[in-house]
């Protein structure tokens, strides 16, 4: 953790010429896109993993209708696709899993007190949203930050929820086997990208800064990595080809 507050702290130095007083402000949000983009070869394996099982999912589908009542030889026969077709099981689930220990460092760092006594404009890095609203309301000088923030956060949001549909049509969630739930998870999935509305709104100012960037970045990238698939499914059709 002190490791990586001091890699801020020494950005922030060098880019106090550019941004003065919000130079620390923009050494959050640089450092966060230099980790994603350090962390950025592990996304394109889960999204490759995620493409191959969407490749093998017709498949999988005609063995859970073929061995229905036979739940042990469904098992053999899944994994025997997976083998055939040299895909994981886990396949896009693993690296997704390798990059939580980053972001817990980062979101921890941020929302903690080291960045406090540093500003944006005129909001405290170390301040929540409620303290904005209590010195200078909703429109007020740190109000109006924590404003272009939310609408922010909302433009990337909707974006989201509109790709995570579009995915979900053109792919039921699907964990190789049949699982209790997840028609009701697959419709809370696209509400989640509004969540983070919540977060920017209870977390100090530098983690929302922390939030806002990692949670942009992600959007941009799904839309890079996933692009091939928007192409092929416009029309919500599963795909049956890599």
């Amino acid at each position: 953790m002190s490791v990586f507050a001091s890699l801020v702290e020494r950005l922030a130095d060098l880019l106090q010429p550019l941004f003065a007083t919000t130079a620390t402000a923009a050494a959050i949000i640089l450092f966060t896109m230099l980790v994603r983009l350090a962390i950025h070869p592990l996304s394109r394996a889960a999204a490759r993993g995620q493409k191959a099982r969407t490749r093998i999912a017709p498949q999988l589908a005609a063995l859970r209708k073929k061995h229905a009542k036979n739940p042990e030889r469904l098992q053999k026969a899944m994994l025997e696709l997976h083998a055939k077709e040299k895909v994981s099981p886990f396949a896009g689930i693993l690296p997704s899993l390798l990059q939580a220990p980053a972001f817990f460092l980062m979101y921890h760092l941020f929302s903690g007190d080291r960045m406090a006594g540093h500003t944006l404009f005129a909001a405290p890095l170390g301040d929540h949203w409620a303290d904005a609203l209590s010195h200078g309301g909703l429109f007020g000088p740190a109000g109006r930050v924590y404003l272009v923030l939310f609408a922010v956060v909302a433009a990337v949001a909707v974006f989201t929820y509109r790709r995570t549909k579009q995915q979900l049509a053109a792919q039921p969630l699907d964990l190789g086997q049949p699982t209790p739930g997840v028609g009701a998870i697959a419709k809370v999935m696209p509400l989640l990208s509004f969540a983070t509305l919540i977060t920017v709104a209870v977390v100090p100012l530098a983690a929302a800064l922390y939030v806002v960037t990692s949670t942009t970045w992600t959007a941009v990238e799904r839309a890079f990595l996933y692009r091939d698939q928007a192409k092929r499914e416009p029309s919500g059709a599963v795909a049956t080809r890599a």
